[in-house]
């Protein structure tokens, strides 16, 4: 597979009845596309891999329910937008070839990208941005606002410089990234004092999830420059715990709902949202689902915003 032929998988029940698009004709404005992995750790497990398929039956309870009044969007789903949002399906990847899960995927994000639409991904793990955000070289300038419980500035985790701990260090390497900012840090992570203090001489602008509780989402909207070009990363970490217990690294202290709410259609307003990615999200430890609903009705968020925009 190769970076020009990227394939994905029609998804049985589409995320919230939307229809099914496919990467090879894309008419839409934001495309909704499953990445169930990108670069694996030795020794780990592909733990995100079913996310798609649970954030997706999660929310096909509401799919009747389109022309209902949604209170946090203002109208209708059909009014906010959805009309013009389809469902690619998962990615096909390889569980041993990560190098090719790479080209695919940013193969992928340049076909969506070209069509003129946003891409809405559900992940996988938080090594996917990697090479989504390799997509965006037309992009430039490109602000980033991650929002995590880390940073992710490791250089690289045994030999592999391409995985979940390193996304936000490849992506400052990439000439169309002009500004960082990394909302929700808190506790204990991977990274150590050298990997802090390089993503400070880069110039991130970090936020801890204690500063916004402190000052309010305006701490993290004022640092997005007004027009400027915006992918947000979404780690589920960066959620409080209480909120969003289906992760490997729970962290108490983190956003609420409200606050993702609020920083997504803050963005939006003041900004163009060129992308999304949800990740980190482990259904095997979400076996009510509550925590799935709250990642999807977020996925529905972005979406919504991405198509009001055009």
């Amino acid at each position: 597979m190769t970076a020009a032929d990227p394939t994905s998988c029609p998804p049985e029940k589409p995320f919230l009845g939307l229809p099914a698009g496919q990467l090879s004709r894309i008419d839409a404005e934001a495309v909704l596309l499953g990445i169930p992995f990108a670069t694996v750790y030795p020794g780990q497990e592909p733990y995100s891999a079913a996310a798609p398929a649970a954030l997706r039956a999660a929310i096909s309870r509401y799919s009747p329910r389109l022309g209902h009044h949604d209170f946090e969007l203002g109208g209708s789903l059909v009014e906010s937008g959805f009309g013009a949002v389809v469902d690619a399906g998962d990615l096909v990847l390889d569980e041993s070839d990560f190098p090719a899960n790479r080209r695919a995927i940013t193969g992928a994000t340049e076909r969506i990208l070209a069509a003129g639409a946003v891409p809405i991904v559900i992940g996988g793990d938080d090594s996917v941005p990697i090479p989504v955000l390799q997509a965006y070289e037309r992009a430039a300038p490109l602000t980033i606002l991650q929002i995590d419980a880390h940073i992710d500035w490791r250089d690289e985790v045994e030999g592999e410089r391409y995985g979940l701990s390193s996304n936000m260090r490849r992506a400052a390497e990439m000439p169309w990234v002009e500004r960082i900012v990394q909302v929700g840090m808190r506790s204990i992570g991977s990274a150590r004092r050298a990997d802090y203090q390089a993503a400070l001489d880069w110039g991130v602008h970090i936020v801890t999830s204690r500063l916004v509780c402190k000052e309010g989402m305006e701490t993290v909207l004022d640092l997005i420059p007004e027009g400027s070009n915006v992918y947000v990363a979404f780690d589920c970490d960066g959620m409080d715990s209480s909120v969003m217990p289906a992760v490997i690294s729970p962290t108490p202290g983190g956003l609420t709902y409200w606050d993702l709410v609020d920083m997504i259609q803050g963005t939006a307003a003041r900004a163009n949202l060129l992308g999304f990615n949800l990740v980190e999200f482990a259904p095997d430890l979400d076996p009510a689902g509550n925590a799935a609903l709250t990642a999807a009705r977020i996925v529905l968020h972005a979406a919504a915003a991405a198509a009001r925009s055009g």
